[in-house]
């Protein structure tokens, strides 16, 4: 396969970034250009990676360049085509968002940009400097954009909070690193692969430590019970569209790194860090459920809920350690996260893109006698994480629960039920307070346009919803990827971790 074609994505990306930045200087192009050059270029890097995306391959690419510090295969460009589709239905969903807000430049777009660059990166890294820096990249990226309306005092708050605590975490990822390659001499994954394959006991002692270290960092990242304290702040005080973006994409660009060591590298030694997952998924969904209970703000609910959403996740990489096949779950599932999260969140900027009322339960009082196309489209989401049948979300709970108890974890299973049967309350609290309560006359909005690029997207994220639930069922003269498609897919890109 030619190698130019393999790094076009990434390349595309890094381009559109610099072309943003150079044109942000102009006052001459508006709002509404950047997001339509952004939109361009997301588009043109997808077809590279829909065109690379053929059968399972593994590709060094100019390994005399760069020294094998990256590697592109199916496994990597699956994820590729996730972050810059998810980055695409970020910006686009939140057209009305950021038309309606004047401190959104093209300097926030440009920086949008080389967060996706430092993910794709992330996704492709081979080395864990390299996966370092393109965390920090994709990191301080965000950080800058939770906090760009510094006017607002909630957001220098929430940047303050989430770049010390960020910065505080990345130091144990470094001294991960440094204790690994005490032991290794070497801070390539498959060299890494191969010192642990060749060596036993005592000599393995640094590895498990520095392994140990750097799982912090993805505790963290991911919101995972004790590292969860920072996501309510930081979710709430960043602007919408950005909760939207950092508790999706984000957090597929986190999953795709660690989910590379998982299967290729530390396999043989996952059994490890059992005992330590296995406490760790029990808090989260614990703590986040008893969190999102006690919301009483929309956003802040969501926010707590990414947190079970996370304990779901987590009991996935807990049963990699005996059933590979959860590794497809894992992809499916975050398939499913990412259309609900973008969805729900985009929705409700979607809605106070033109007041900022909708902040409690009681403020979507009636929503459905105002806008009952948008109170379908938020019922279709809120359904979908909560795990109801025909949904893609339910789907993807289904796999996660039976691959956990194939994987010999019931209880886990059983507790994460429960979790879930509990989020139907929090959920379909929001749905209640749509349907069955009249408007309050404070948050009517006389003359709201919904014909709208986001209207319209919103739209194809609830039908993707619904179809990712019931495959083509319904719809069955329509040929369209259904589940086993995807699962086939997710196959593909894990066998291509094993032709290192």
């Amino acid at each position: 396969m030619n190698q130019l074609i393999l790094i076009m994505p990434i390349l595309t990306v890094l381009t559109a970034s610099i072309v943003l930045m150079l044109l942000s200087m102009y006052d001459k192009f508006s709002t509404k250009n950047f997001i339509t050059f952004a939109s361009i270029f997301l588009i043109i890097a997808l077809g590279f990676s829909i065109y690379s995306f053929s059968g399972s391959y593994s590709i060094k690419v100019y390994s005399d360049i760069f020294n094998n510090v990256v590697i592109f295969d199916s496994f990597s460009n699956f994820f590729s085509i996730l972050l810059i589709l998810g980055t695409l239905l970020t910006i686009l969903i939140g057209e009305h968002y950021f038309l309606h807000r004047k401190y959104f430049k093209g300097e926030f777009f440009t920086i949008l940009m080389f967060a996706l660059f430092g993910m794709i990166l992330l996704a492709n890294a081979n080395e864990l400097v390299t996966a370092f820096i393109a965390l920090e990249i994709a990191s301080f990226s965000v950080y800058v954009m939770v906090g760009y309306n510094s006017d607002d005092s909630k957001r220098v708050e929430a940047i303050f909070k989430y770049l010390v605590l960020g910065s505080f975490i990345g130091a144990f990822y470094l001294l991960g690193t440094v204790l690994i390659y005490g032991a290794t001499q070497t801070t390539n994954l498959s060299e890494i692969s191969t010192f642990i394959s060749t060596h036993s006991g005592a000599e393995l002692n640094l590895v498990y430590i520095g392994i140990t270290l750097i799982l912090f960092t993805f505790l963290f990242k991911i919101a995972a019970f004790p590292f969860q304290s920072w996501v309510l702040d930081v979710y709430r005080g960043a602007p919408m569209i950005i909760t939207a973006y950092m508790a999706s994409v984000f957090k597929i660009a986190i999953f795709s790194f660690f989910l590379r060591i998982f299967l290729q590298d530390i396999a043989s030694i996952i059994d490890f860090w059992d005992t330590i997952m296995y406490v760790l998924v029990i808090l989260t969904l614990i703590f986040g459920t008893w969190l999102a209970v006690t919301q009483k703000i929309v956003k802040r609910m969501l926010a707590a809920s990414s947190i079970v959403h996370t304990g779901y996740l987590l009991l996935a990489f807990l049963a990699l350690g005996q059933n590979v096949e959860a590794a497809y779950a894992t992809m499916f599932y975050l398939i499913a996260y990412l259309v609900t999260a973008i969805g729900s969140f985009g929705l409700i900027s979607h809605i106070i893109s033109e007041t900022s009322v909708r902040v409690t339960y009681d403020d979507f009082k009636g929503l459905s006698k105002e806008r009952p196309f948008l109170a379908a489209m938020m019922t279709i989401f809120l359904l979908s994480l909560a795990g109801i049948p025909s949904t893609i979300g339910f789907i993807g709970k289904f796999y996660v629960f039976t691959e956990a108890i194939n994987a010999g974890f019931a209880a886990l299973a059983v507790l994460a039920i429960f979790a879930t049967i509990v989020s139907v309350y929090y959920y379909f609290r929001l749905i209640a307070m749509m349907y069955f309560y009249p408007a309050n006359a404070s948050c009517k909005s006389e003359g709201f346009n919904d014909k709208r690029v986001s209207t319209y997207v919103i739209a194809f994220l609830a039908i993707l919803t619904i179809l990712g639930g019931i495959g083509s069922a319904i719809v069955f003269f329509i040929p369209m990827p259904g589940i086993d498609t995807i699962i086939e897919i997710s196959q593909m890109t894990v066998k291509s971790l094993l032709l290192n």
